[in-house]
């Protein structure tokens, strides 16, 4: 088992920036990838960034040369840093981790971008 707490998030004004930290506990050697996805009203969730085991990162199209995914190891914590944010990120943001197979989520952060 895998729990994951996020913290951040809340209201943003449009180009305002954000950062989410997410904190896992549990089997946490198992896990070989972390992760941000976002879930919009209405809308499937869908991936934002990851981060392996041995640092290799991916990111969302929408999401390239404006955010930034990173990770603490001694902390066990993920870290997700997006800029110029605009209404269309507005969703609620997940952390992820895939550990041994499996897929665990956190509780997730509301985000809203709004004047």
């Amino acid at each position: 088992q895998v729990r994951l707490v996020e913290s951040g998030g809340g209201l943003v004004e449009p180009g305002g920036s954000l950062r989410l930290s997410c904190s896992a506990s549990g089997n946490i050697f198992g896990i070989s990838r972390l992760g941000w996805y976002r879930q919009a009203p209405g809308k499937q969730r869908e991936l934002v960034a990851s981060i392996s085991n041995i640092g290799n990162t991916t990111y969302a199209d929408s999401a390239k040369g404006r955010t930034t995914i990173s990770r603490n190891i001694a902390k066990n914590s993920v870290y997700l840093e997006m800029n110029s944010l605009q209404p269309d990120d507005t969703a609620v943001y997940y952390c992820n981790a895939f550990c041994l197979g499996r897929d665990y989520w956190g509780q997730g952060t509301q985000v809203t971008v709004s004047s």
